[in-house]
């Protein structure tokens, strides 16, 4: 049978989602920890192997990733959660498992895709939010220009060639992406970006983000954002941002396959501040 997982974890301590040789990544974790759970029964046709909706780089975190993997157990969902949980460090955390059809697919039936990157600003860091949250050192007596980048969030809406905010290193066959939204929410010393899209380019949010805080601080012009993105030109946008702050956020399914929503395991963050 078929089962899929909503996946929470702190990617701080891992090298990404992906399995990697000699690496400690996400998946590698996950898949142990569901093989320790179903033992030789459940590993008798072939090994564990998950399918995920998105991977994440290095640093990256995750409040509502989804995967699925095939299996010959049977199993209640709640047993699910607490069986696997039970074997998990405290990095990593199941939210639910369901029961899906073979049709389902973790990563081929997502149609959306939701980012949160959150940025702590001021004169000084936070110990308490360290790689959990992108910092940008500011003086206090300052903040950011929220309408400009208001203003300049409007050209990146639709599809478009995003290739300015591309990684050297995406393995994406198209660079055409559609963004459906990009919120801007300020409550400082924070400040929240929030982007869906059918699909993202590797490093695309962080580039957007670093772009964003050019337009921010004064240093470029809100059409400056519309100037990159029509150059599809890596090297003329901002630097990638930290990894820190980003987080995978949400994966919108069709309601046929019945995915619980993870909004609720936003507990942490100002849920008020960030729409569903």
């Amino acid at each position: 049978m078929r089962i899929a997982l909503g996946i929470q974890y702190d990617g701080s301590p891992y090298c990404g989602w992906q399995s990697q040789l000699s690496q400690n990544t996400v998946q590698d974790v996950l898949e142990k920890a569901i093989s320790d759970f179903v033992g030789e029964e459940g590993l008798k046709q072939s090994p564990i192997r998950v399918i995920t909706a998105g991977r994440t780089d290095t640093g990256v975190h995750a409040l509502g990733q989804v995967v699925h993997f095939d299996v010959n157990v049977e199993r209640e969902n709640w047993s699910w959660v607490r069986g696997v949980n039970s074997f998990l460090p405290q990095s990593i955390v199941v939210n639910w498992a369901q029961v899906v059809s073979e049709e389902f697919s973790a990563r081929f039936s997502a149609y959306e895709r939701t980012y949160i990157y959150a940025l702590h600003a001021g004169p000084c860091r936070s110990p308490m939010a360290a790689s959990r949250a992108g910092y940008l050192m500011m003086p206090a007596d300052r903040w950011f220009d929220i309408n400009a980048m208001k203003l300049a969030a409007q050209c990146l809406i639709g599809e478009h060639d995003f290739t300015s905010f591309r990684s050297s290193e995406c393995q994406s066959k198209t660079p055409v992406k559609t963004l459906y939204s990009v919120e801007i929410i300020s409550s400082e010393p924070w400040l929240y970006f929030q982007i869906k899209g059918n699909a993202f380019l590797h490093h695309m949010v962080r580039n957007l983000v670093g772009s964003f805080l050019m337009i921010g601080t004064g240093k470029q012009a809100p059409q400056w954002m519309a100037e990159v993105l029509a150059a599809k030109d890596r090297s003329i946008a901002a630097p990638t941002f930290s990894p820190d702050g980003l987080y995978l956020a949400k994966i919108a399914y069709p309601e046929e396959f019945h995915i619980p929503d993870p909004w609720l395991a936003h507990s942490w963050l100002p849920t008020d501040l960030i729409s569903p």
